[in-house]
């Protein structure tokens, strides 16, 4: 029997071993989400939502479990406590706003003798492959809102984050859900593209890496399903003359550096107004030297392993690359098992960088950050721009209507000011160009995960 493995970044044991489910289970698991559905989505939405604010709370009540077993799971530190407060910040939200995003809307030419609205209906059923780098907070940003607007969910999480599909399933049935309407299965690449292609998926949710939503696309191709794919990052920052500094750096340095940079809207590169450049790079590489790496699981550490050796190795040649290149290393910081084929790997902060190295054009997603000087907003604009990315950028000053107008011309989807590395849920969750397609939160997320219907109603003659 095929078991999947995952291997945890503290010390390369196997934390956790699962068996794939046969292919006659995935297909009940099909069947059951699709009756499940069918009476679901006759309930009102109002009658939804104390199921799903249920679940929470059953979530909620685990955290005390699930902090270390992140730990063992992807290495983020224990200090940090988990995903609870953005978990509940979301599933709250987007609870709520379900009775509105939802509601029928009629035209607003009136026509006497007849009765027009167009609907919201759900799609049906709502596949969720879900990441390793933020486990919790990815799958609720389409799991809640798919649910509450009448779907069915099937979740297949990511092999380094095995046992987070297994709290979501326990969750849903402390909740009282009904049965089948949320489905945690454990599947191996050609099984899910097997599902992904079987027409039997009304709707897919894939957050990783652009490899992986080609392959997302290319497996549901001629199925009509509609895709929400969030891929790669490499999102930018612009420092203005005027920032307020000591705001600004140890807030870039935690947007850059949180998780070990393993975030999707983590900030990979910096652009710095010359005439504050200087003042700059002091502080970030002062603040950046406070880092302590080590067991994610003792209280003092501050940046644990990365997830997986490899992708800490490809940091280290991004950052071999820049220095063959001429770029300078400012931390050096000495760090137990920090070495090749380790998943320990210390923050870098690189000067002297351009857009010939890697590491200021392909995604690094790991503790590493370029930091470039530039003359002015058109330099910086272009620089910004310079990438086949584009999920967030920030403009770091205090002029807010500048930062407006210049947001305008960052092609991203979404802009930052003065903050980075957080979404808002009453917004938009959305990338363009290589960073995918579709959007999660806000209305935008309930657009998604509904196809519209209308009524065209004559009345009796």
């Amino acid at each position: 029997m095929e078991t999947i493995r995952l291997i945890s970044p503290i010390d390369g044991s196997i934390f956790a071993e699962r068996p794939v489910d046969a292919d006659s289970e995935i297909n009940g698991a099909v069947e059951r989400a699709r009756a499940a559905q069918a009476d679901w989505a006759r309930v009102p939405v109002t009658e939804r939502a104390p199921y799903l604010l249920a679940f929470l709370e059953a979530l909620v009540a685990m955290n005390d479990d699930i902090v270390p077993e992140l730990a063992w799971q992807m290495g983020r530190p224990v200090r940090y406590g988990g995903e609870k407060g953005g978990v509940e910040e979301r599933t709250r939200y987007m609870v709520e706003l379900a009775a509105t995003a939802l509601a029928d809307a009629a035209p607003p030419d009136h026509k006497d003798g007849f009765r027009r609205y167009l609907r919201r209906v759900p799609v049906g059923l709502v596949m969720v492959i879900a990441p390793w780098n933020y486990p919790y907070l990815t799958a609720v940003n389409t799991i809640v809102p798919a649910l509450m607007a009448g779907n069915a969910v099937i979740l297949k999480h990511a092999a380094q984050t095995l046992l987070v599909g297994e709290r979501f399933q326990a969750a849903f049935d402390k909740a009282g859900l009904p049965k089948g309407l949320f489905q945690n299965i454990v599947l191996n690449h050609g099984q899910t593209e097997a599902l992904l292609g079987s027409g039997k998926i009304d709707h897919i949710n894939f957050t990783g890496s652009v490899a992986g939503g080609r392959a997302i696309e290319k497996a549901a191709a001629g199925t009509f399903a509609t895709l929400g794919l969030e891929l790669g990052g490499k999102d930018p920052a612009y420092v203005l003359p005027d920032v307020k500094m000591d705001h600004a750096v140890p807030n870039l340095v935690d947007g850059a550096f949180y998780n070990s940079g393993q975030c999707c809207c983590g900030i990979e590169r910096i652009y710095v107004h010359e005439k504050v450049y200087d003042e700059f790079v002091e502080g970030f590489i002062a603040e950046t030297k406070n880092y302590v790496v080590g067991n994610p699981l003792d209280q003092a550490t501050t940046m644990g392993p990365m997830a997986q050796a490899r992708f800490a190795d490809a940091v280290r040649e991004q950052k071999a690359e820049a220095l063959r290149k001429g770029a300078v290393a400012h931390i050096g910081m000495k760090v137990e098992n920090d070495r090749e084929g380790s998943p320990y790997l210390a923050p870098e902060v690189l000067t002297n960088v351009d857009h010939q190295m890697s590491v200021m054009r392909e995604e690094s997603f790991g503790p590493i950050v370029g930091i470039m000087k530039v003359r002015d907003d058109e330099e910086a604009i272009q620089l910004m721009n310079d990438s086949p990315y584009g999920l967030t950028a920030s403009v770091w000053t205090t002029d807010t209507d500048r930062a407006a107008e210049l947001g305008d011309r960052i092609e991203t989807g979404l802009v930052y000011m003065n903050r980075c590395d957080y979404v808002d849920p009453g917004l938009v969750w959305t990338g363009v160009k290589d960073t995918g397609k579709g959007g999660a939160m806000g209305t935008t997320g309930y657009d998604n995960l509904t196809r519209p219907k209308g009524f065209h109603l004559r009345e009796a003659i």
